[in-house]
């Protein structure tokens, strides 16, 4: 590993982010004319007059990295917080063709041409369509420590991405900041936030990954129609060129760098519950309590900071808990798993581990007097940061936060990890010395480093195991170790006016999604703002729990002691998210194929519609609706009274999930009646959706039945969908252990033609299973044959369901009301084509 060994010496007790004032007003400085070039077979070394050097590589047919530094440039660097260790052992052979003004470069994706006077890259896709060039001769830039590079912007060019950002999907004519911060009640267009993901798309079909951790600027035309720009005040000018041309390869080829997105274990895709003083095992014996008895599904309850007895010692707070490790295996028996919260600091009033890793050096230092630095720290005084950079640091947290794994609970929250109150106004930070660096260089991966270690080490003593690990403040490649939610979302000032405020999550999850963070989640109701008022909170909690239940991650959690349980709004909306929080139990094994498919493509579960339509102009601003896997458009309420929503449903043709008899033709906007209860849900022709009965949690009943809902496609085409399964908890899932349900329903003019099969990998022990298929169609069907043997029809019973334990072969029954024939086939029989005459 390389070290910043020279930084100190170079900068005295100033760090670089108080020493703007002291530097040398120096004129901007570019490469130049080319005069030279050295072909080193895995890159290309561009020599310029202005001493600057220009480094190609090719690490794919569509994957270009590009590195620029001065010709004297000696200072040993970090290497990248964010690539995966191989990334660049991928590098490719390079042929350049020098002709007399430029030279070129051939892919079979790609032409690269490098103007030579001046230096100017341009990047063309084979058929010569100009996808990205530098702004005339700005495409690299130094000033000083200052760098920048500048884009030709077009006027028809959209940009989407850059993380968990506020504001609307589409980036273009606005400036984003790269520096994690922790801003309480954020505003709607507040920026920066938590997060920094300096990875963004165009609609000209490339990607731009800007890997640099110093406080980076994305300014997507807000400075010029002419160009686009991003710099930085520090680091390396290095960034990848990432070809699609389509958004969804873009995202491949980002996570080809970055690596996959982990999968949580399958019950991390339930319900959750928390509140800041959610502390205690009375109250948390309690909720469980409630949650049972009212029949409600919930999966997971969080303790917030406050059960631990000091900051970070990993001991339960003897006041709060009695008995915690049988309080634990209690909860667990009734299905509940315990996540709890880790700050990535020790308290000094936590002595004795406080000693332990000043002594050890483990902290981060203080430039100015060489010793631990000192932070204030919102809750238990003022702490050391522990300094995740260190290697020896790994093994040291890695026992300490083992001591409650060991104890039953399942995972972990990584929060406060900025660090807290390190946001830009708080420049004494700047004089925090890392292990790698100074903190100007860190901020940005500070929690990435933590997350890593989390992870990591949990791997480590629990062997195949899946971690469970949800952060706020993270860097690109977060993915890798752990999910993500919004932060402290909601009004501070006024819980009841955070209507705005669960508008805006919208955008930011879609965002997030679009930054590699497929597992997210907001705080339904909102982290912010005292509630006095129950009653008048309930129409708000409803709306933030339909939208929330479309989080990957579904966590209720509010500040303090507000409790935000579901039956504390009254009855009414007690029932309005018993039956949200029920939907998303039931969509269980529809939304855990498409975890499957984020952890291999990067493609989000709450995805922006541009990103299944990007040719239709009318997805480049849709911010307050989402699509739920491929298949399922969301649009939830998020105004106050809401009568009636406006939604664009895109090509095709869509059906109203709450009644599958209602058509909708796409390419359309449409307005559609709402009451409190509505959650506005279509699904696209041609789909099918595969659920199961609703459980109290996951994993209640391991030998559900599959539920398939075909809505067939139109003559001559077809619904297709590969259902995913796995043990839910192992990592075998990377050794691509699993079983897929391979389904297609194919409309003929007198038939419906379902096939099925089962394709079991690396010896998976696949559940048999109870199907109930419920084809939707407008005509009850002249006879149906599976495989070869007619199927008899059977009558509904007074519920409108099939019995399963009252079969032992295949029947069929019509719902006149639904227009839905519905099919059951036991888990004793096999079969691979479902023949249903029109």
């Amino acid at each position: 590993m390389k070290y910043y060994i020279i930084l100190t010496l170079l900068l005295g007790i100033i760090p670089k982010g108080n020493a703007s004032s002291q530097r040398t007003n120096l004129d901007a400085r570019t490469p130049g004319k080319c005069i030279a070039y050295t072909n080193l077979e895995d890159r290309v070394v561009f020599t310029c007059e202005n001493n600057i050097k220009a480094t190609l590589q090719l690490l794919g047919e569509g994957i270009v990295r590009m590195n620029f530094e001065e010709l004297n440039d000696t200072l040993i660097r970090n290497t990248s917080f964010a690539l995966t260790e191989n990334a660049l052992a991928k590098s490719q052979k390079i042929n350049v063709s020098e002709q007399v003004q430029s030279y070129e470069i051939f892919t079979s994706k790609l032409i690269i041409r490098i103007n030579k006077d001046p230096f100017q890259i341009r990047f063309f896709d084979k058929y010569q369509k100009l996808l990205l060039e530098d702004y005339e001769d700005k495409g690299f830039t130094l000033e000083g420590e200052n760098i920048a590079s500048r884009k030709t912007l077009r006027a028809n060019e959209e940009f989407f991405g850059l993380g968990e950002k506020s504001g609307s999907i589409n980036r273009r004519g606005k400036s984003f900041k790269m520096w994690n911060s922790d801003r309480p009640c954020y505003g709607v267009n507040e920026d920066p936030l938590y997060k920094s993901i300096p990875f963004f798309m165009s609609s000209y079909g490339y990607g731009i990954f800007f890997d640099n951790t110093y406080k980076s600027e994305f300014k997507m035309g807000s400075d010029s129609e002419e160009y686009y720009s991003f710099e930085a005040p520090g680091g390396q000018m290095t960034y990848y060129f990432i070809y699609g041309p389509t958004y969804k390869q873009i995202l491949k080829g980002y996570i080809q760098l970055t690596g996959n997105p982990i999968m949580p274990p399958c019950w991390a895709l339930g319900f959750s519950q928390s509140r800041g003083m959610l502390t205690n095992e009375k109250l948390t014996r309690e909720i469980a309590s409630q949650f049972r008895e009212r029949k409600i599904p919930c999966d997971i309850i969080y303790q917030d900071i406050g059960w631990t007895q000091h900051l970070q010692d990993f001991e339960w707070k003897e006041e709060n808990y009695d008995e915690p490790v049988q309080m634990l295996a209690d909860l667990d028996e009734k299905g509940f798993k315990v996540i709890v919260s880790q700050d990535p600091v020790v308290s000094q009033d936590n002595k004795k581990q406080w000693k332990e890793a000043d002594s050890l050096g483990y902290f981060t230092t203080d430039v100015r007097t060489g010793k631990s630095y000192d932070m204030p720290w919102p809750w238990g005084g003022n702490c050391g940061i522990v300094d995740f950079t260190k290697p020896e640091v790994a093994n040291w947290w890695g026992n300490y936060q083992q001591k409650v794994i060991d104890d039953g609970v399942r995972g972990f929250w990584t929060d406060m990890g900025e660090p807290a109150w390190s946001n830009e106004e708080d420049t004494d930070r700047l004089f925090m010395q890392h292990y790698l660096g100074m903190h100007d260089e860190i901020h940005n991966v500070y929690g990435l480093t933590w997350d890593k270690v989390v992870t990591e080490e949990f791997e480590k003593r629990n062997p195949n195991t899946r971690i469970f690990q949800m952060t706020r403040a993270a860097y690109a490649g977060m993915q890798k170790y752990t999910f993500g939610w919004s932060g402290d979302s909601g009004n501070g000032n006024d819980v009841l006016s955070g209507w705005a405020n669960l508008k805006q999550q919208i955008p930011v999850a879609l965002s997030a999604g679009m930054g590699l963070i497929p597992f997210w989640t907001s705080d339904i109701s909102g982290y912010c703002g005292d509630i006095s008022d129950k009653e008048e909170m309930g129409e708000l909690y409803a709306r933030w729990m339909q939208f929330g239940i479309f989080n990957p991650l579904s966590r209720a959690h509010h500040e303090g002691n507000n409790a935000v349980e579901p039956w504390e709004f009254g009855p009414e909306v007690e029932q309005i998210c018993k039956k949200a929080i029920e939907l998303k139990y039931q969509l269980f094994p529809y939304i855990y194929t498409y975890a499957r498919e984020a952890y291999e493509t990067g493609l989000p579960i709450m995805r922006a519609v541009v990103l299944e339509y990007p040719d239709d102009k009318e997805t480049y601003h849709l911010n307050n609706q989402f699509l739920f896997g491929k298949d399922i458009m969301v649009a939830p309420v998020v105004e106050k009274g809401a009568s009636q929503v406006k939604i664009y449903l895109p090509e095709g043709e869509w059906i109203d999930f709450s009644n599958g008899t209602r058509l909708y033709q796409g390419k359309t906007w449409i307005e559609y009646p709402v009451e409190i209860e509505t959650i506005p849900i279509f699904v696209k022709k041609g789909s099918i959706i595969p659920t199961m009965p609703v459980m109290q949690y996951i994993g209640e009943d391991p030998n559900y039945p599959l539920l398939l809902d075909v809505y067939p496609a139109a003559k001559n085409r077809k619904a297709l969908l590969n259902v995913y399964e796995d043990d839910g908890i192992s990592n075998d899932y990377k050794q691509d252990v699993y079983a897929e349900r391979i389904l297609e329903c194919k409309t003929t003019e007198d038939a419906f033609e379902i096939s099925h099969e089962i394709k079991n990998h690396n010896e998976f022990h696949w559940v048999k299973r109870n199907v109930l298929i419920r084809l939707h169609c407008q005509q009850k069907p002249k006879k149906l044959l599976l495989d070869t043997h007619k199927v008899k029809r059977f009558r509904l019973n007074k519920t409108g369901q099939i019995d399963f334990d009252k079969q032992d072969k295949a029947v069929w029954a019509w719902d006149e009301q639904k227009k839905q024939c519905l099919v059951m086939i036991p888990n004793t029989m096999e079969f691979s084509k479902l023949h249903v005459e029109k």
